[in-house]
């Protein structure tokens, strides 16, 4: 069984070109994952291409991820299914490049 892991997001749309920017720090103290996408914030297009990103960049199947809060937000989670400790090796790996 799968437990997974949810990542909190600041995601920028209609950016100049897809990418993952990296860790930056919130207003309460915590951190978010910095994503920009092409895509605009229209009919779930941005949320569609930034779960796209996410999971091209981890290597796993879109379906393994999950917007849980932020649909119409800048400020997203996503719960990605698998194991945590994986999971979080593979977002670490992400931020450093």
């Amino acid at each position: 069984m799968t437990d997974g892991l949810r990542l909190a997001v600041r995601l920028t749309p209609k950016a100049g070109r897809d990418a993952i920017e990296g860790l930056k720090p919130t207003a309460d103290g915590g951190v978010e994952l910095a994503v920009k996408v092409t895509a605009v914030p229209e009919s779930g297009k941005a949320n569609a291409a930034l779960l796209r990103l996410l999971a091209k960049r981890l290597k796993l199947p879109v379906s393994r991820l999950q917007l849980v809060t932020g649909a119409t937000d800048r400020h997203k989670q996503i719960l990605i299914e698998g194991d945590a400790a994986m999971l979080q090796a593979a977002l670490s790996s992400l931020v450093k490049e």
